[in-house]
């Protein structure tokens, strides 16, 4: 049966105002689409490409995020570019956040015709844009013009060009292959004789654009993926770059393991004089160490400042930290910053000349007073492997909620095993006390160093008078576990994270 032009018209319409509805129901917020449950499923599928943040308004982090979003959001649209960004309050929109396994927050996932992805890009716009390029397009964009290369390095901060006569040759497959491995940069390639030109060479190559340090640096390696990745890795970054939030997933996730840290206020008027130090002396260990800024002046810079033993007014002042499993850290033997000791310092840290630098409080006059002993790590070895007795140690954090909770049920312990002449009930603050021997991941840990034997026991049962009690009286039997245990067990806020150091 046929549909008269009326009713066929009066349907049209229905659809077409059905239509309308549905996008008048997503808003936006300085460009970035405002998502609900009601209108989620409509908007992946009206666009192919959307990044979707999902977020609590509470959150620190969301929060530094937000103008870097919009940020990104608003560059996207002037380049009438499909892909959207959109965000979702997690803590109101909680079903879509269990559909889609949010844990944390912000946790971005890219939406590519309706099917979700990880975001695994940076925190800024750049970074943002950047990555939403490369996933929605080519790894390596072909380009032809001057107005495009000119464009590819003024928009970005960081940009590698790929020339190859022939783009099929084996050389631009091992570039494109790199291209299609970093998420993070823009790649694009070219076989024009004007782009060769314009940058100066008449042969293959690979040129890596920057708008800092030397601006431009030249491949000169062999085209194997691993090789020609390092390169444009190691020259991505800064040669003396500032620890942000932003950065943080840059200065940590890179392949470089090993950073000089510069702690310093940035009002400090020799702060400028002492960056182009660092620079200088950067030049001849570059690939081989990160050199890092940390601006004291920043409240969120706090922990990192104790992780290391150090107060505000010891700025300025050099660490090196060797991103292990252990997180090592070593201290300079002069203290004054000039060019031939930072030299020294690095030089000495490469050739392993140095030892750890193992932070220790002095000892409390009154350590041994209370119920529960203060240790440090100056005294810890004689009083931990005292092979009379069975020494509980806590090794806990000031900051540490767990710890917090803990701390009158431990000091009930205390008494309770106060006047046993076999059993010393300790806690030492692990953030400012270290020891060669034993090293701390999560707080708090507990460990029984046993009698007669020192054996080693960590605690890995409930965190209660009468598990600790039975784990003491039971020689480190009951209760006793793997750290891994432990481990899985703690919340973030036991661990401190790289990000946060």
């Amino acid at each position: 049966m046929k549909l008269s032009t009326k009713l066929l018209a009066i349907f049209i319409f229905s659809f077409i105002s059905l239509v309308l509805t549905d996008e008048e129901e997503i808003t936006t917020e300085d460009e970035v689409l405002v998502l609900t449950t009601s209108n989620f499923e409509n908007a992946i599928l009206k666009h192919p490409f959307i990044l979707v943040e999902f977020y609590a308004p509470w959150c620190g982090h969301c929060k530094a995020l937000a103008p870097e979003f919009a940020k990104g959001a608003k560059q996207l649209k002037e380049e009438n570019s499909e892909i959207k960004l959109a965000k979702v309050d997690a803590t109101i929109e909680s079903k879509l956040a269990e559909q889609y396994g949010i844990r944390g927050y912000p946790t971005l996932k890219l939406f590519r015709n309706g099917k979700p992805s990880d975001f695994s890009g940076g925190r800024t716009a750049l970074d943002i844009i950047a990555w939403l390029k490369k996933k929605s397009g080519p790894p390596a964009k072909p380009i032809s013009t001057v107005e495009e290369i000119n464009d590819l390095k003024t928009g970005n901060e960081v940009a590698v060009v790929g020339l190859f006569k022939d783009p099929n040759s084996a050389e631009a497959k091992v570039f494109s292959e790199v291209a299609a491995s970093i998420d993070d940069i823009p790649f694009a390639i070219t076989s024009d004789d004007v782009i060769f030109k314009l940058l100066d060479t008449d042969k293959d190559g690979v040129v890596l654009f920057k708008k800092f340090d030397e601006g431009r640096d030249d491949f000169t390696g062999s085209y194997v993926a691993e090789e020609l990745t390092k390169f444009i890795k190691s020259n991505s970054l800064p040669s003396v770059i500032e620890f942000t939030q932003e950065s943080a997933q840059k200065i940590f996730g890179g392949d470089i393991k090993n950073h000089l840290l510069f702690f310093s206020s940035h009002a400090d008027s020799s702060y400028e004089g002492y960056t182009q130090l660092l620079k200088d002396v950067s030049k001849e260990f570059k690939s081989k160490l990160l050199f890092v800024t940390i601006n004291t002046d920043t409240e969120d810079n706090e922990r990192i400042l104790d992780f290391f033993g150090l107060k505000k007014e010891e700025a300025p002042a050099l660490r090196v930290i060797k991103l292990d499993e252990d997180m090592t850290k070593y201290k300079p033997s002069e203290s004054e910053i000039n060019i031939q000791n930072v030299k020294q310092f690095v030089s000495d840290f490469l050739e392993g000349k140095l030892k750890p630098h193992l932070l220790s409080q002095d000892i409390p006059e009154d350590w041994d007073k209370g119920a529960v002993k203060v240790l440090v790590s100056k005294n810890f070895d004689e009083v931990a492997f005292d092979k009379t007795k069975n020494v509980l140690v806590e090794f806990y954090a000031p900051w540490c909620g767990h710890c917090k909770q803990l701390e009158p049920i431990y000091q009930e312990l205390g008494e309770r095993f106060k006047d046993d002449p076999a059993v010393v009930i300790a806690k030492m603050d692990a953030t400012v006390n270290e020891l060669e021997h034993t090293k701390i991941q999560s707080f708090p840990t507990i460990k029984l160093y046993k009698k007669e034997t020192n054996e080693v026991v960590e605690y890995a049962g409930e965190r209660n008078l009468e598990g600790l009690s039975k784990f003491v009286e039971s020689e480190g039997e009951h209760g006793r576990g793997a750290p891994e245990e432990v481990e899985e067990e703690e919340d973030d806020d036991d661990k401190p994270s790289k990000d946060e150091l």
